[in-house]
């Protein structure tokens, strides 16, 4: 299936799965400058943006695959073929969201911590069969015996970056393989 044609509410899954998050940790982004790591197609370009963010800076390596409608909306700065570890940021945002795939946690948010304003926080959708090694995975899926301690490991890696983990959920979604995933809120420890 497409997936594109996947959601009804967002130009992707990936919307349904930031929604949740927002939710789950009551974040508002109203008005709020984002920046969106990983856009593809634009799933969480969508989501923040149909909770009233007044712009939003999407960071992909790819080119054209930013949907439509998000590409002509003027609320949308997009930076193609950027990779997220080298982006420079024209501002800080109030909002960062990761999904980097193939990066490892701890790499992306050295990157994303120069984007965040002070009060700044971070939504990371977390894959731990990325983050495991491959000799973990079976036919490219984590056990479910693996899950807890992957996730742990991963936790870990992100408070030794320096971040806080204010909070996790569960994605309402698996991937596309039928993996686990979760979203973690991150903040940035007081001064």
């Amino acid at each position: 299936m497409d997936e594109r044609a996947s959601s009804r509410t967002f130009v992707s899954r990936g919307g349904e799965k930031l929604a949740a998050a927002l939710d789950a940790f009551e974040l508002e982004v109203d008005g709020q400058v984002c920046i969106d790591l990983g856009s593809h197609v634009g799933g969480f370009v969508d989501c923040l943006l149909q909770r009233n963010a007044a712009r939003v800076h999407s960071v992909d390596t790819c080119y054209g695959t930013l949907a439509w409608k998000l590409r002509r909306d003027p609320r949308v700065v997009v930076h193609e073929r950027t990779n997220a570890l080298h982006f420079q940021a024209p501002e800080q945002a109030f909002l960062v969201t990761i999904d980097v795939g193939w990066t490892r946690q701890h790499l992306i948010l050295e990157s994303a911590r120069h984007m965040l304003q002070p009060d700044g926080a971070i939504i990371s959708l977390v894959k731990p069969h990325y983050e495991a090694g491959p000799d973990r995975l079976v036919g490219g899926v984590l056990p479910e015996g693996e899950f807890a301690a992957v996730v742990a490991e991963v936790l870990d890696a992100i408070e030794r970056v320096g971040f806080r983990v204010a909070g996790t959920v569960e994605s309402p979604l698996r991937g596309r393989a039928g993996n686990r995933e979760l979203l973690a809120y991150l903040q940035m420890p007081p001064a």
